[in-house]
């Protein structure tokens, strides 16, 4: 089991930056999906982005195309989150996902196995 923890998140005005950070515990990152989502309250948890285990393919929600960019540091055990131009509906807690084996659906959260406590984003208007 990947121990993941996010950092990073915190109160921003609308338009505001934020970039979030989720360390792994396990050596072979490199080898796993990351992604990340999140869920606001009384809503569902929802995709937000994703990135392979090389870095060179990311996949992204509509809502954050543009705005967000997800990276990977892999000889830091770490993946990325920089949001720019937050709105209130961002606001949400945000988690770190790792992947550990091979699947082609990078938007559903049930093909992820390993999971972060969340960090808390909250974007004021």
């Amino acid at each position: 089991q990947v121990q993941l923890v996010e950092s990073g998140g915190g109160l921003v005005q609308t338009g505001g930056s934020l970039r979030l950070s989720c360390a792994a515990s396990d050596g072979t990152f490199n080898r796993y999906t990351m992604g990340w989502f999140r869920q606001a309250p009384g809503k569902e948890r929802e995709f937000v982005a994703a990135i392979n285990w090389s870095g060179d393919s990311k996949y992204y929600a509509d809502s954050v195309k543009g705005r967000f960019t997800i990276s990977r540091d892999n000889a830091k055990n770490t993946v990325y989150l920089q949001m720019t131009s937050l709105k209130p509906e961002d606001t949400a807690v945000y988690y770190c996902a790792a992947r550990t084996y091979y699947s082609s659906n990078y938007y559903s959260g049930r093909e992820y196995n390993d999971w972060g406590q969340g960090t808390q984003v909250t974007v004021s208007s």
